[in-house]
């Protein structure tokens, strides 16, 4: 069997001409004919050339791999149990889940409240103020992403470093604006924000607390790309420090472009170059400014590189280390990469409690660590919490939290509208009707039914994780999140018994059934 997909997909706006007869090898129709128009990726490639490894559309998409990889969540199970309650009083009336505790705490020295062991990992783009201010109210820590300031155009620089984003400002600002005290908004930076000092404006100028540095470009590991279509972008562009290929600034590359001869521009993030000691003394000069909570983010990349961050996490007294594995979402990344690159989140995550553990018995200074990758509902925060416990104490959510962002903003838009979706025509015709939880929100919020419907369209989200989150819980007897352990998880193959090293279903049945 193949795991790969086939050469068309909604990533790249391609299909296959013949889906039900396909190649599994080679991915293409198992009967090329000379009288295709090419719909599938070789045919784009064929017209569009090197275009052709970007998603489609990347302005106003989001993309998941396609890969069907060999082991994920669903290979494992959720444990129940039947007698006790861990964290509460062994009492029918109190052991009920809607009592179980899910707050948790972000940060080592300085720490933040969180309603929930959940993250909404980095995004500057699409409906990022509903998710932002859904983050919020929802009492959970936000990211903003990297490259937000080639999209401010009112951004002012100063011998190539930022004096001013009005943009960046707004976007700590709706955060804070709905903040009940929990959570907080981390200003991420890649290399070229390091390079155009994002960091060195937002924490003094705007008291940001927390900061997050990326080890990669754009979602995953691989460099920011974006192609530009006239001469005047490209050259703003490395006016402002970024690296655009070829140089416009050469008379004759430009000279060409005009007389439609060459390649098209194409903005290029620099990949980063750290090493131990560059870190050291950036996270030493970030703390001068004023961060108190310093983040790393980074991909699956090879293991020895994992321990290497680890370590100098560990060495440096890092917050959180977020590790993003292969299969889950990005606005970036080219096809192939999202599908054939990096380990899946469950190998990842697999690897990372074993490198902890190691480090926690030789006596590391452990910084806490978040999971994400292709997660999307209670489920696999549960068994996110589980599989990684007690290493891995977040797990982050973006391409869904952005879903319901997203589909809250339209909603909200077509009851405005007196067009009401079909599917949500019995629930009521009003906002307050339809969106169930703005009667929880007018707890904290005056006039919470003027709330914009994609923040609560994230804060309901996250309701029903929370929810979900605490019947699982309960289910298991454990009535406070930090009593979650990997024997809430079970391997259901053999596969994933030996990649997790969790104990079988059988392993416990034959163990429990010697003691009797």
């Amino acid at each position: 069997m193949t795991y790969s997909p086939a050469l068309g997909s909604t990533i790249s706006n391609t299909k296959m001409r013949t889906p039900e007869n396909v190649s599994p090898y080679s991915g293409m129709c198992a009967v090329c004919t000379a009288n295709c128009t090419g719909t599938c990726e070789i045919g784009l490639s064929a017209v569009r050339g090197s275009e052709a490894t970007f998603p489609y559309r990347r302005d106003i998409n989001q993309f998941a791999s396609e890969k069907d990889y060999p082991l994920d969540f669903s290979h494992l199970s959720i444990n129940g149990r039947v007698f006790g309650a861990l964290g509460c009083e062994e009492n029918a009336c109190e052991a009920t889940y809607w009592k179980v505790k899910t707050e948790t705490e972000f940060g080592i020295k300085n720490k933040v409240k969180m309603k929930m062991p959940i993250i909404l990992p980095a995004i500057a783009k699409l409906n990022w103020r509903d998710y932002f201010v859904g983050a919020a109210l929802a009492g959970v820590s936000v990211v903003i992403g990297e490259d937000a300031i080639p999209n401010d155009k009112n951004l002012v620089l100063e011998n190539g470093k930022v004096v001013s984003s009005p943009l960046v400002k707004e976007m700590v600002n709706e955060f804070r604006k709905y903040s009940r005290g929990y959570g907080d908004i981390i200003m991420q930076a890649n290399y070229d924000d390091e390079n155009s000092g994002v960091l060195d404006y937002v924490i003094p100028k705007l008291g940001v607390k927390s900061v997050e540095l990326k080890f990669g470009q754009a979602a995953k590991g691989i460099q920011g790309m974006g192609r530009i279509n006239n001469l005047e972008e490209a050259l703003e562009l490395q006016n402002k420090g970024f690296l655009v290929h070829p140089d416009p600034s050469d008379e004759k590359v430009a000279e060409s472009f005009k007389n439609g001869k060459g390649p098209i521009f194409e903005k290029v993030g620099k990949l980063p170059i750290y090493n131990e000691e560059i870190l050291k003394n950036r996270i030493a000069h970030l703390r001068e400014l004023g961060a108190e909570r310093i983040c790393f983010k980074t991909g699956p990349f090879d293991p020895k590189d994992l321990i290497r961050i680890l370590k100098i996490a560990s060495e440096n007294e890092v917050d959180l280390v977020t590790f993003d594995g292969a299969g889950g979402g990005t606005g970036n990344s080219p096809v192939k990469m999202m599908n054939e690159w990096g380990m899946p989140t469950v190998y990842l995550e697999s690897m990372l409690y074993d490198i902890l553990k190691r480090m926690d018995i030789k006596g590391y200074f452990l910084p806490q660590v978040a999971i994400t990758g292709g997660l999307t509902l209670e489920d696999h925060v549960f068994k996110g919490l589980a599989l990684g416990a007690p290493y891995i104490q977040f797990v982050a959510l973006g391409r869904a939290a952005m879903a319901a962002a997203m589909v809250g903003k339209q909603v909200g838009e077509l009851i405005e509208s007196g067009n009401i979706p079909k599917e949500y025509q019995s629930f009521g015709s009003t906002k307050e009707e339809i969106f169930a939880d703005i009667r929880e929100l007018k707890l904290y919020y005056d006039n919470a039914e003027n709330l914009p419907t994609g923040a609560v369209g994230v804060y309901s989200y996250i309701s029903r994780i929370a929810a979900g989150m605490k019947q699982l819980m309960a289910l298991n007897r454990k009535f406070d999140i930090k009593y979650i352990d990997r024997s809430d998880v079970f391997p259901l193959t053999d596969l994933a018994a030996e990649v997790t090293g969790l104990d079988t279903y059988e392993y416990v049945y034959v163990r429990e059934l010697e003691k009797l």
